[in-house]
C-alpha cells in the first residue's frame, strides 16, 4: 500500500489549508495533518507495523481500520489500548506500542490470545 494524499489546491471538495502537526514516535518526531488519525500518521510516515501478537509474535498494524479488530492498538500519552484507527492525532501526541519500541521483536505484545493456531 502506498499513502497518497491530494494537495489541498486540486481537492474537488476545497477544504482550508493543511494544519502540520507532530507526534513522538519512540522519541523521534513524526509529522502529519490535523484530521488524520494515528494509523494513519503513521502510515503516511512509513510505517507499516507497530505492534506484535502476544502468542505468536506476528507483526499488527492497521487491519480493518474502523475500531472493529483491534489489531492497531497502541499507547498514546501513557494510556494503554488506544486503536489507532480511530484515535485523532493530536499535536504533541506521545505514541508507543504497547510493550517495547516500534520495530523491536516482540514489541507490543500484551496477553491477548491471537486465535486458534492453524496447522500447515
Amino acid at each position: 500500500m502506498t499513502s497518497r494524499r491530494i494537495p489541498a489546491a486540486a481537492d474537488p471538495v476545497r477544504p482550508g489549508p493543511d494544519r502540520p502537526l507532530t507526534i513522538w514516535v519512540d522519541g523521534e518526531p513524526v509529522t502529519g495533518t490535523a484530521g488524520q488519525t494515528i494509523a494513519g500518521v503513521l502510515l503516511g510516515a512509513g510505517r507499516r507495523q507497530w505492534r506484535s501478537t502476544g502468542q505468536s509474535g506476528a507483526p499488527r498494524g492497521v487491519f480493518c481500520g474502523i475500531g472493529v479488530c483491534f489489531d492497531c492498538v497502541v499507547e498514546v500519552n501513557g494510556l494503554r489500548d488506544v486503536r489507532a484507527c480511530l484515535r485523532r492525532a493530536q499535536d504533541g501526541d506521545v505514541v508507543a506500542p504497547q510493550g517495547g519500541p516500534f520495530g523491536e521483536p516482540g514489541a507490543g505484545r500484551s496477553d491477548e490470545h491471537d486465535g486458534p493456531e492453524v496447522a500447515r
